[in-house]
Parts: C-alpha cells; sequence; structure tokens
C-alpha cells in the first residue's frame, strides 16, 4: 500500500478538532504517511472555512442551528449532507483521496461514500460512534416509522463499508449481527485518551467556591446524559444528607443546556452548581483535577448501556474515582475506577461515601489511571487503526489482525 494514500473524514457531531477521538485517528493516520483531510461543521473556537492544523486539512461547514425534534434533525442533516458533497468533490480535485473514513451521527454520510465508490473506486471506512437506532429511541422514546429509516441507514452504511470500525465490543455485535459484516472487516478502536493532551495539573480551589468538596460533570448536555438527574442527585444530598460543603460544576453545552440551567434554578440549586459551558483544555484540565469526585449520569437506556463515553476514560486518565450508573459499557470501562448506582438515592450516597474516604477515592483514582496508562490510552489504540487501514486497501491479512476481538 502506498503511504501516499489520502483520506478524507467526514464528521458532523462536532467540530475539529474537538472532536477528540476524530482529531486522534487524523493524527495516527496523518503519522503513518496519509494525507489527511477532514470536513467537519462549523463551531464555537472553529469558525475558520479553512485551516492546516499539524499538517491536517480542515474544510469547515457552517450549520445554521442545533437541532431539536425530527424536522429539525431533517434540516440539520440535509444542510450538513449538502456541504458534505460540495467539499468532498472540492478536495478531490484538489488533493485527492483513496478512502472516505465517515464518522456518524447520522448514518446518510454513506450516500457520500457511495457516490464516490461509484465514481472513482474509493473505500469506504464506516467508523460506528453512536448507534442511532437506539439513540433516536432514547430521544423520542418510542419505535416508530422514522425509527425503521434511521435503521435502514444504518444497515445500508454497512453494507456499503469496506472494514467497519467499531468503539465497542457491544457496538462490534451490532456491525456483525444487525450490520450483516463479515466479523474480519470489524475492528474495535476504542475512543483512548491522548496522555500527552490529557495531564494532571496543580488544583485551582477557585472552583470550590470556598466549599471543601467538588463534583464535576465535562460533556454534552442532552437528554440521554441525563443531566436532570444529576440536579435530583445534588438536590438529594442538599435536602436528605443535609450537606453544604459540596460544590457541582457541570462543564459542557448541548441542546438542553438552558433547560438544565432553569431546572437548576427552580429547584433552588444555582448556589450549588457551577455552570462552566464550554471550557478550553486548560480550564478543562484545571477542573478535573481540582474535583474530588467525577460523575456520569447517563440515563440507563440501551444507547447508553451499549457505548462508551469518552469522559469516563478522561477521568480515569486523571486519577479521578467516579460514580456511574451501572451499565454494560461503562462498567468495562472503569471497573474498580467506579462505584456503579442504582438510582437517584443510591447516586447521591454513593457520592457521599466517596467524599468523607480520601483513602478509597485515592486507591480508585489510581486503579484507572494504571488501566488507562497500561490499556486504554490511545496508543494501545491507534495500531488497530492502522490495521483496519491495511485491511480497507487491500494490504492486511484479515486472518491475521490481534486486535479484532480486543
Amino acid at each position: 500500500m502506498p503511504r501516499s494514500s489520502g483520506v478524507l473524514i467526514i464528521v458532523e457531531n462536532l467540530p475539529v478538532p474537538f472532536d477528540r477521538r476524530v482529531w486522534s485517528e487524523a493524527r495516527t493516520l496523518r503519522d503513518a504517511g496519509y494525507e489527511v483531510s477532514v470536513v467537519c461543521p462549523k463551531g464555537r473556537g472553529a469558525v475558520a472555512s479553512f485551516e492546516v492544523l499539524d499538517g491536517i486539512h480542515v474544510y469547515r461547514h457552517p450549520l445554521p442551528f442545533e437541532a431539536q425534534g425530527v424536522i429539525g434533525y431533517v434540516l440539520e442533516y440535509a444542510t450538513a449532507l449538502f456541504w458534505e458533497f460540495w467539499l468532498a468533490f472540492k478536495i478531490y480535485f484538489q488533493r485527492g483521496f483513496d478512502v472516505i473514513h465517515a464518522c456518524n451521527p447520522p448514518d446518510l454520510i454513506f450516500l457520500v461514500g457511495a457516490v464516490f465508490k461509484l465514481l472513482f473506486g474509493t473505500r469506504f471506512i464506516f467508523d460506528h460512534h453512536d448507534i442511532n437506532p437506539e439513540l433516536y429511541e432514547a430521544k423520542f422514546g418510542h419505535k416508530n416509522f422514522l425509527w425503521k429509516i434511521v435503521v435502514f441507514f444504518e444497515r445500508l452504511s454497512f453494507w456499503l463499508s469496506d472494514v467497519s470500525i467499531a468503539t465497542n465490543q457491544s457496538y462490534r455485535a451490532i456491525a456483525i449481527e444487525r450490520g450483516g459484516m463479515a466479523p474480519a472487516k470489524v475492528f474495535v478502536v476504542r475512543s483512548g485518551p491522548d496522555l500527552g493532551r490529557i495531564r494532571i495539573v496543580p488544583a485551582d480551589s477557585s472552583w470550590k467556591k470556598g466549599r471543601a468538596h467538588l463534583v464535576a460533570y465535562v460533556g454534552v448536555i442532552g437528554h440521554q446524559e441525563g443531566l436532570d438527574l444529576l440536579l435530583e442527585v445534588a438536590a438529594y444530598i442538599r435536602d436528605i444528607d443535609k450537606r453544604r460543603d459540596i460544590q457541582f460544576a457541570i462543564a459542557g453545552d448541548g441542546p438542553e443546556a438552558g433547560k438544565i440551567r432553569l431546572m437548576a434554578q427552580d429547584m433552588r440549586l444555582s448556589d450549588f452548581i457551577t455552570f462552566t459551558g464550554r471550557i478550553d483544555d486548560a480550564a478543562l484540565l484545571s477542573l478535573l483535577s481540582t474535583a474530588d469526585v467525577c460523575v456520569n449520569p447517563d440515563r440507563p437506556n440501551a444507547m447508553n448501556d451499549k457505548s462508551t463515553m469518552n469522559k469516563i476514560m478522561e477521568y480515569m486518565a486523571l486519577g479521578k474515582p467516579i460514580v456511574q450508573f451501572d451499565l454494560t459499557e461503562g462498567r468495562y470501562s472503569a471497573q474498580d475506577a467506579s462505584l456503579y448506582a442504582i438510582d437517584v438515592p443510591d447516586f447521591g450516597d454513593k457520592i457521599i461515601a466517596l467524599l468523607d474516604d480520601p483513602h478509597r477515592r485515592d486507591d480508585m483514582g489510581a486503579f484507572g489511571r494504571r488501566r488507562v496508562e497500561e490499556q486504554l490510552a490511545w496508543p494501545h489504540e491507534s495500531p488497530k487503526l492502522l490495521a483496519a487501514y491495511e485491511t480497507a486497501l487491500g494490504g492486511g491479512k484479515s486472518d491475521s489482525v490481534p486486535m479484532r476481538g480486543a
């Protein structure tokens, strides 16, 4: 396989370089000799239509709004698809590429891949970030005709794929069982933290707002992320446990950010919760390095049970003990670095138990850090990504790849 092969990565969920998985993949491919281009949306802190970052050509397109409801998603996806087609043709004739690497959601990027495969013989790699049928059900609460369409699009994405990349074993099983892919063409590449970027920094007591303890959340603020449940946990700790020595910090943004802020006000939690919005890496590392406990309140559902959350492994990389609901992939990632709650009161009780036991916090944090260093960090995953590319481009021996069952 020629090392000058070109790659076009298309991602709609987040702008690059803020999508950390995509950015790690892009840099790994660049280091392996590929010429890498990325198409992504514009967003806060990433508004340039074009720039070259670390040798990677990044093309960004506008998205006029953040989707709310079915009609909103249709308009958002149609707009994104128009720009993805336009920029893909522009990049192909300017720089060329041999592979389209599609990062869902949504499961519509296969349309771009299909056109380029038909016209130019371009290979297609489906990087399966979210299980969209389960995501649809989590957002809208039911399986209807549109849900069936989402399942159909997912199947077409797998059908077109020369190789599929799964973020964990649950997603790999879906690719094989629901997607009909050959097991040898499905590679598990976990979203391992980049320890060159995620590092412990000195604690900053100002995050605690004069209180003794800090509980931190970092991530998207949406329905399936369960921030409403975290507010219930904070209220439980305040009202049932009568604790006034704990500050919560919620870092991130998303479609329900305004709703969650208003809910916090209505629940008289504003003094106990700091909403930071999206923050840069320096502030993020400062916040997490200061936190005594980190939380993942993802509500129990099929989507969250099967998904690996980046925030879990980032908490672990910084040596922080975690409290989360008991979900399959969350438990696989964190193991003894986390406590696992069954409901809101249990979640609150487990936070209190950790805050009152610093030695246990230290032991759990140390376990999580070791697990990341020895098993989950990005350097353990990048060879699997390159093996997937070797197979997609015809240079890999699929029966000898050691990481398909990792």
